[in-house]
């Protein structure tokens, strides 16, 4: 199926701090983005002050709430610290693109295309940053998982606490992928060896490749997750699937890494009727199936 090995990488949660992307933990708590600029303030009460007040008076409230918040959040990030691991899985394999499906290894892997582009702009999919399989040659597709198992942590918690750990836990695991995505491109797969990024780069996404994730807007089809069990055994990481392929525990990622130098993001957007049948066909699924797990792009 594969010339390569499957990488199992357990990181510590200190080696995978630093990679957080605070944006997207206040995001989670409601919070606009400017709030997330505290994660820069240096952490003493005369910084805090400053930053404080350079907020309106109305919003004032809620600057300091967004300090208890990120202060809370890392002393919890230190008492998980020997609790939890950041469990990771990578396997490069040999691919082509066949259409708007990616043959990856022996697997055939169906994706969705955009019905409309940007203003003149291509409709997009995912497998157009892959070598089509007329070429003759092959190209390479990296499959990843991560997770981190909060489960008996968070069942005699209070309302608080609960979701404290749940979104900085699923930060951590988004922090290990972007680890784990640097280890890819530099030794792992090594496409990009002599890269040298900032963290503050490395969140702004300035590296070569993309790592779209399933359930996100190029990989909405959340069912693709039982392909990726298939191709990495997401048991060796401690991932299981629902029948509906949610992934447990909470805090897991999955997807794909292509390294193409235009590979970028996109949102697949409203799906047709016509491509709902067509993309049923390709993934094996009944119609009906199919529009369950597509219900939002529908």
């Amino acid at each position: 199926m594969s010339n390569y090995q499957l990488s199992i990488i357990h990181y510590p949660l200190s080696e995978v701090s630093d990679f957080v992307n605070w944006l997207y933990f206040f995001h989670a708590w409601g919070f606009p983005p400017r709030f997330a600029a505290i994660a820069q303030v240096h952490d003493c009460m005369a910084c805090h002050t400053t930053w404080v007040n350079s907020f309106p008076q109305e919003e004032q409230a809620k600057a300091c709430e967004a300090i208890k918040l990120i202060t809370d959040a890392r002393k919890l990030m230190g008492e998980l610290e020997e609790k939890l691991t950041c469990n990771c899985a990578f396997q490069l394999f040999e691919a082509n693109a066949d259409g708007d499906n990616l043959l990856i290894g022996d697997k055939v892997f169906p994706l969705l295309r955009q019905q409309q582009g940007s203003p003149n702009g291509p409709c997009l999919c995912l497998s157009d940053f892959v070598r089509p399989i007329e070429s003759g040659m092959p190209d390479k597709v990296g499959v990843f998982a991560a997770t981190i198992d909060d489960t008996a942590l968070i069942e005699n918690e209070d309302a608080y606490r609960k979701l404290l750990v749940q979104t900085i836990c699923d930060r951590l695991v988004e922090a290990a992928v972007e680890k784990l995505h640097l280890s890819v491109r530099k030794e792992i797969w090594g496409y990009a060896p002599d890269e040298q990024l900032s963290i503050a780069d490395l969140l702004q996404e300035k590296f070569q490749g993309i790592r779209p994730a399933v359930g996100y807007p190029s990989l909405p089809d959340q069912s693709v997750n039982f392909i990726i069990d298939q191709l990495i055994d997401l048991s060796q990481i401690g991932i299981t699937l629902t029948e509906n392929g949610a992934m447990h525990p909470h805090a897991s990622v999955s997807g794909l890494m292509l390294a193409h130098p235009q590979a970028r993001y996109f949102s697949v957007g409203k799906v047709g009727e016509d491509q709902l049948i067509d993309y049923s066909h390709r993934r094996g699924l009944p119609v009906e199936s199919m529009r369950k797990f597509l219900a939002a792009n529908l």
